[in-house]
């Protein structure tokens, strides 16, 4: 395990190192002078001796690779470099706004696990009756509908007609809230983010726990434990769910990423300060330190996520080891 681990470890190198050359290049060959998103709205018109100026300052008149290396080596210190847009450290822009995503997304990805396996596992057990149907019909809705048109729905119906949860924001404006009167008011402000989040997730993972189980209900060795004259509440839970986890292993694996980038549409609808906002604006202002930040972290957890899904394989079916 020990080695497998090192030698995993070893591989994300090469890989980031390739990711973040490819990124840089795809940010250089984007239309648009970063120069001019630095300067605010009423200062740019200046002439083009100050903007070379500027562009010099910025280190923006440096060939690319010369760019990249400076970037390189100052990420290996742990330096990520300012944000052009807020002219604040990309450290500060990403740990002001790495915990409200982290919150958001968490508790749509428990909430989504706790409800998809078992809408899963019973539409299996209960088969091509009104149940299944059911649960079928829930998620095949919770699957096409758009994001975005849900967020706009829910904000329509919960906040403008029937007012009871606020639409925007992370806190209301209200002052003089502490307490556990400060928590309620975050709660409120998570609902509709959260359910958004996690409507078409429960939707996706109750369908992959639905066939894996009846996958494997269909195997010789749980025919075996019925022959051998097991209640089936052991032979299901006992034989086959354990089995049956390994797809929701990898996907949970793979929503890793979400605890940092959180959903840039329902970030931004929502006005939730998260990674995902934050992307989506430096990606607008052309904000180059803080898109290769987002970037880099988000392939840092996609890699990150394979990896604790295939150490987790071993826990979930013992027949799999990491040598």
């Amino acid at each position: 395990m020990t080695e497998y681990l090192a030698r995993r470890i070893l591989q994300m190198v090469p890989l980031l190192f390739v990711i973040s050359l490819l990124s840089f290049a795809i940010a250089e060959l984007a239309p648009g002078d970063p120069a001019m998103m630095y300067l605010a709205p009423s200062k740019r018109g200046i002439s083009a001796a100050e903007l070379s100026q500027l562009r010099h300052r910025l280190g923006l008149d440096q060939p690319v690779y010369i760019r990249y290396l400076t970037w390189l080596g100052n990420v290996a210190q742990g330096n990520w470099g300012y944000s052009l847009r807020t002219n604040d450290t990309v450290l500060h822009e990403v740990e002001s706004r790495l915990p409200n995503t982290i919150l958001l997304a968490a508790l749509a990805l428990v909430i989504s696990i706790a409800l998809a396996i078992p809408i899963g596992v019973i539409s299996a057990l209960k088969r091509n009756t009104l149940i299944d149907y059911l649960a079928t019909l829930g998620a095949f809705t919770g699957i096409s509908i758009p994001s975005f048109w849900l967020a706009l729905g829910l904000i329509v119906v919960f906040s403008l007609h029937w007012k009871l949860l606020p639409s925007v924001g992370m806190s209301s404006l209200q002052t003089g809230l502490s307490g556990l009167q400060t928590g309620w008011d975050t709660v409120q402000h998570l609902v509709l983010p959260v359910i958004t989040l996690s409507f078409s997730s429960i939707g996706y993972w109750s369908r992959y726990q639905r066939a894996t189980l009846l996958e494997v209900l269909n195997q010789d060795y749980v025919r075996t434990a019925r022959a051998k004259g097991l209640t089936e509440n052991l032979v299901i839970w006992r034989h086959a769910f354990r089995n049956s986890l390994l797809p929701l292993v990898t996907l949970a694996g793979l929503s890793l990423p979400d605890l940092v980038n959180g959903a840039y549409v329902t970030e931004v609808i929502f006005g939730w300060p998260g990674m995902g906002r934050l992307g989506i604006e430096a990606i607008v202002s052309r904000d180059y330190p803080v898109v290769m930040a987002v970037t880099m972290l988000s392939a840092l957890l996609v890699i990150v996520g394979n990896l604790l899904a295939d150490l987790c394989y071993a826990f979930v079916d013992p027949r799999i080891s990491h040598k």
